[in-house]
């Protein structure tokens, strides 16, 4: 009979270490730094160092910066990465090719999570500027017209030179 209050106290702890374990990994507050070393992000993420090491040869999106040494330097993007990484591996139950087809989804389809863009109201204001725009615009190609065409040729007093035309022996294919 004395073995009940032994699994009761056995049962409490567990349990208190569990719930302490979910707080954690659902409240790691990522400190304010530029930078962190590897063994920070371990901490941080709750893993062994070799295992970001292998988490970055299969994740390309988890490359962090190294130093003039040689030493990782993750960022704050890095470590929440890193972290996601973890609760889909460890939490979601993804396999790391699965959690690699999470992150192709992601960005393959991007606009599906944004909110349609809203037709813009239409004023007498937005048709002015609209006027002015179309005028600028045929104003600029004009200038670039007159930039792109080649340089005229000008006689030494000033005048423009005429063009040299060069004379072809025989029949011109296009005469008749």
């Amino acid at each position: 009979m004395q073995a009940w209050p032994v699994l009761r106290a056995v049962y409490r702890e567990q349990m208190s270490k569990n719930a302490s374990r979910q707080r954690n990994e659902q409240s790691s507050p990522i400190p304010d730094k530029l930078y962190f070393r590897i063994g920070e992000v371990a901490k941080l993420c709750g893993v062994e160092a070799y295992v970001l090491r292998f988490w970055e040869t299969e994740f390309p999106q988890l490359r962090p910066n190294k130093s003039g040494t040689g030493q990782r330097l993750y960022r704050k993007r890095d470590v929440e990465l890193a972290l996601r990484i973890k609760r889909l591996l460890y939490s979601e139950g993804y396999t790391i090719s699965g959690a690699r087809q999470v992150f192709a989804t992601e960005i393959r389809e991007p606009q599906k999570k944004r909110q349609p863009e809203l037709p813009l109201k239409r004023s007498t204001e937005g048709e002015q500027i609209e006027a002015r725009l179309k005028k600028l615009r045929s104003e600029v190609r004009e200038i670039l017209g007159i930039l792109s065409a080649p340089p005229k040729r000008q006689n030494a007093d000033g005048s423009p030179a005429r063009e040299k035309q060069a004379k072809v022996p025989g029949p011109n294919l296009f005469d008749s």
